[in-house]
């Protein structure tokens, strides 16, 4: 369409036209026979998604933050402790959002652009008692990247339930829940999933729910109580009608689309696909003399970078001019650096024009803003990777 631009930013991304198509199909009852289909072949694939066959799999209208919440609310009772593994902006949010239902919580926060060390986590699981420990696989406010599977060995060593925030990584990083220990993992609609807003997404262990039963307290959420939606999900899985809450039907028959393309793309070929156009973002951006908040490249996100602004360029400025190139980037999120970085996502459908893309429209504004670099560099380097 004339005068579209492409959108660039860490969610909500772009999305594939037989999604979108489905969203805008006519609205169906939810308990009409070809939704049932629809939300239990959803919540079978997200389980193969997830690399997760025996996990419970919820599908809620909301936010990430409701995947988060109804994590917490469900795992924690007043005065049960929980380690806060942080990263960044949503590391410090799950440690405020534990507290809210009478945890008892200790934050390990890395330092800018680093990551937490395996033996500091461990020695804090050693010294003190946890229920569960959460941390982010990807935070969205510094791109920083978090190694899953050895947490998840250190939670299993601790008999610690694992909450892996996957927000801004399901479908785009690897992750193999079961596999690797890991008892929720949780993610939004609009990110790698590739469905716009809307749907909070989350698998459970066995573990996982055998916590959960076996509670000595009510939920404190009463939305969120997995006592509501466990039957749901169960009778739509098996193809029976069943009633809590109205869901997002148009949300999750694209789910369902989506959910079809990822599984038909394959895991392994999406894991590798991501990653590859991360080096190519990573590559031209350092070819242009950008630095950004990762540290290392193997704490650097496949689903977005978070490069700093060089010297001398204007922020909004800068942001204002890739829009006119016909690209939409973000600005930044971690208060204490808000203004001093921006954000590209990388996620879902993205594909070698989009990258070239948007590198091609960073060249141009940074060079509108006065920025001297060699031109095309970025460009070459971002080529060198792609082929």
């Amino acid at each position: 369409m004339k005068g579209r631009k492409l959108l660039m930013i860490p969610g909500p991304i772009e999305f594939e036209p037989e999604v979108l198509s489905a969203l805008g199909a006519p609205t169906t009852s939810h308990v009409a026979p070809n939704f049932i289909q629809s939300f239990g072949n959803a919540l079978r694939m997200m389980k193969k998604v997830w690399l997760a066959p025996t996990g419970q799999a919820f599908i809620m209208a909301g936010t990430g933050t409701l995947a988060m919440d109804m994590a917490g609310s469900n795992l924690i009772e007043k005065g049960d402790r929980a380690l806060v593994i942080s990263t960044g902006y949503f590391g410090l949010r799950y440690a405020e959002l534990l507290k809210r239902y009478g945890a008892e919580v200790t934050v390990l926060e890395a330092p800018m652009g680093d990551v937490v060390s395996l033996e500091v986590i461990e020695n804090e699981l050693k010294n003190k008692s946890y229920k569960l420990l959460t941390f982010t696989h990807v935070d969205t406010s510094t791109a920083v990247l978090v190694d899953p599977k050895p947490i998840g060995a250190l939670a299993q060593k601790y008999n610690v339930l694992s909450i892996l925030d996957g927000v801004c990584s399901v479908a785009g990083e690897e992750i193999r829940q079961e596999e690797w220990g890991i008892d929720v993992v949780l993610t939004a609609s609009q990110k790698a999933i590739g469905v716009p807003p809307g749907l909070a997404l989350l698998v459970a262990s066995t573990k996982a729910m055998e916590v959960w039963k076996n509670r000595k307290t009510p939920v404190a959420n009463y939305y969120s109580d997995w006592a509501n939606w466990l039957p749901i999900m169960q009778a739509y899985e098996l193809g029976n009608p069943s009633y809590f809450g109205t869901p997002a039907v148009n949300l999750v028959m694209a789910l369902e689309k989506s959910l079809e393309i990822i599984l038909q793309e394959g895991m392994e070929i999406r894991f590798a696909r991501h990653h590859k156009m991360a080096t190519a973002f990573r590559e031209a951006l350092k070819a242009i003399g950008l630095k950004s908040i990762p540290l290392r490249d193997e704490i650097s996100a496949s689903t977005l970078s978070a490069p700093y602004y060089p010297n001398g360029i204007i922020g909004n400025q800068f942001l204002q001019n890739v829009n006119q190139e016909g690209v939409i980037l973000a600005g930044g999120l971690l208060p204490s650096i808000k203004n001093d970085y921006f954000r590209i996502g990388h996620m879902g459908s993205i594909n070698r024009a989009d990258t070239l893309s948007t590198i091609g429209a960073i060249e141009v504004s940074l060079k509108r803003g006065g920025f001297i670099f060699e031109e095309g560099a970025g460009m070459k380097a971002a080529q060198k990777v792609l082929g």
